[in-house]
């Protein structure tokens, strides 16, 4: 069956090459800078994960920069040219600008190509490992014939269901990066805090929990996945996501499956972009659920409300 659109991705998604690799999907890079040295996010394919954690376990501070209006147009042009509708799933704007480059980039191609090209950009609001999930499924959704036009719907919408709790090893890269203030850090590590963080409605980090220690905290990964994981559809695909602790990420695995035996695996390395905010160690748990526009609190839903309509 001839697809009805192709997909750009980002590397912030963190699939590897060969779930996301075929006819018709697009993957745009991001970069990163680490002592001096700059290098493509490649999803790991020149440099491993445990090089980069290595590193930052040593004291380096890599930044990342998202692609450059250009390469945004470089790669909008070279779908253009394949007469087929494309749809770019762009990593959560309330963490990074790169949802702002592409639709400057997009306005662009419409001055040059006319408003009615066919080319759509979505804003996931997630990143990393639950942008993994949502464009895992999104590949499954385009593969079964969604049109452009049905996929921008579907993603708009389906962003809201996919859940996550990320735990973080340490403050450190928190504080570096701005997160946090350093006495919240230093406080943090000397209790062995470990702090549990989710993507909240509008795309940003939110912190919704902390663990003593990281046995307890991987408990309460597991807990929120039996929590509120969707029961209803047989097989269950639960993205596990670890900043270069496989060993954990085995386990955490293993703890779900021993719960529950319609869970399906799909294990990621997280990338740079959320690793040199979160720093080595993390470890994320991601699945399908119910609407979590729905379980916010009703002074936050008032506010989204509110964003929504401004």
């Amino acid at each position: 069956m001839t697809v009805k659109c192709n997909l750009i991705l980002d590397s912030c998604c963190d699939l590897p090459e060969n779930v996301w690799k075929r006819p018709g999907v697009y993957m745009l890079n991001f970069t990163y800078s680490d002592n001096g040295t700059d290098y493509i996010d490649d999803l790991f394919h020149s440099r491993s994960a445990h090089d980069f954690y290595e590193a930052m376990r040593n004291g380096a501070l890599p930044k990342t920069s998202q692609p450059s209006q250009m390469e945004f147009e470089k790669i909008f042009s070279e779908t253009l040219e394949t007469g087929i509708p494309t749809v770019y799933l762009a990593f959560s704007s309330g963490i990074s600008g790169c949802y702002e480059g592409a639709m400057l980039a997009l306005d662009h191609m419409k001055e040059l190509h006319g408003k009615d090209i066919p080319l759509y950009v979505v804003d996931t609001k997630v990143g990393s490992t639950t942008e993994g999930l949502l464009v895992s499924e999104a590949l499954r959704q385009r593969d079964n014939g969604l049109t452009a036009e049905e996929m921008v719907k579907w993603a708009e919408e389906a962003r809201y269901y996919v859940h996550t709790i990320f735990m973080v090893d340490s403050l450190d890269a928190l504080r570096h990066g701005g997160r946090i203030p350093a006495a919240a850090a230093m406080l943090g590590t000397a209790l062995n805090v470990k702090p549990l963080l989710s993507f909240d409605l509008d795309g940003k980090l939110s912190l919704i929990g902390v663990a003593r220690g990281r046995k307890r905290g991987m408990r309460r990964l597991v807990d929120e996945y039996l929590r509120d994981h969707d029961t209803g559809a047989g097989v269950t695909t639960v993205a596990i996501g670890n900043a270069d602790v496989p060993h954990d990420a085995e386990r955490l695995s293993t703890e779900i499956s021993l719960k529950d035996e319609n869970a399906l695996f799909l294990t990621l390395n997280i990338g740079p972009t959320i690793g040199c905010h979160v720093g080595p160690g993390m470890l994320s748990c991601c699945f399908w659920g119910g609407d979590r526009r729905k379980q916010i609190s009703v002074s936050d839903k008032i506010a989204h409300d509110v964003k929504d309509k401004s």
